[in-house]
């Protein structure tokens, strides 16, 4: 049954492509996970899907699983996001580029709020040193919303981002997946005990409502902000599996809304648009 939910809700996941290879793109997506996608990734489906669902505010993003890509794509995302107040845009950056310092000046020229990572995609583990210049950029400046675990690889485990936030301690960390997609209990032993966020993308559909209450729980409601992961699964059918959750108003209200209101100031935005 439909739980009361706030005015306004915010999904912290959303992946965009281009049109001309979003149906490639997260089709491969897909494939890799052996999940069938339930939308192509473009924008335009996105403000779709969010729309009928009640979603009102979108983090957008994208990762370049290559150097080369990164300053196309985050050219992108600032394109997409330009003129668009209710979508948050995080870049990417690439732990082997080249002139990290320069693009990371360049995303903040564009607009762009945060970095997304997903070192399995990108080839490279959390806590590696050669990622640590990344972090050094990021630290202070770019929340970073990481892909976060996976039974198949060590690249992105939760022990690995526990080392990396108490090395930079002032990093910004959205850690995806309640913390670690298919390692779930690990996450909840490794990340409890900093500071950091953790959203519910691509966690309900397997892990069910009783389990998420549980992590919620273990993390507080307060670090928790409800997330897609756009276009693998339908935000419609998020919100039903979120509603599934043994959780109070406040809880709900808090990690629908209020938690990312916070972390992008989103208030502002709205006081500047209803001027």
């Amino acid at each position: 049954m439909t739980k009361d939910r706030p005015r306004r809700i915010f999904d912290t996941h959303c992946h965009i492509f281009p049109d001309k290879i979003a149906l490639k793109a997260s089709g491969a997506t897909g494939d890799y996970y052996g999940v069938k996608m339930r939308h192509p990734g473009t924008v335009e489906v996105l403000r779709s899907a969010a729309g009928a669902a009640g979603v009102t505010d979108c983090l957008v993003c994208s990762a370049a699983t290559k150097p080369n890509q990164v300053a196309a794509i985050n050219d992108f995302i600032a394109s997409v996001c330009r003129g668009e107040k209710h979508f948050v845009g995080f870049g990417s950056l690439h732990p082997y580029m080249e002139n990290m310092a320069g693009e990371a000046d360049r995303m903040a020229s564009l607009g762009i709020a945060g970095i997304k990572l997903h070192a399995d995609f990108q080839g490279f583990r959390l806590d590696d040193p050669k990622a640590y210049g990344l972090y050094e950029v990021a630290e202070g400046r770019f929340p970073i919303l990481f892909h976060m675990g996976d039974v198949n690889t060590e690249n992105t485990a939760p022990e690995h981002l526990r080392d990396i936030v108490r090395r930079f301690p002032k990093l910004k960390v959205i850690a995806a997946h309640l913390g670690g997609y298919t390692v779930w209990d690990r996450a909840a032993l490794a990340l409890p005990d900093l500071d950091i966020m953790v959203d519910t993308s691509s966690s309900l559909p397997f892990i069910g409502g009783k389990r998420g209450t549980e992590l919620v729980r273990v993390f507080g409601a307060e670090r928790c902000l409800f997330g897609t992961d756009y276009p693998m699964w339908d935000h419609g059918e998020e919100l039903e599996r979120f509603d599934e959750m043994d959780l109070t108003d406040a809880e709900r209200q808090m990690i629908l809304w209020d938690n990312a209101a916070a972390l992008f100031d989103l208030e502002k935005i709205y006081a500047e648009e209803n001027k």
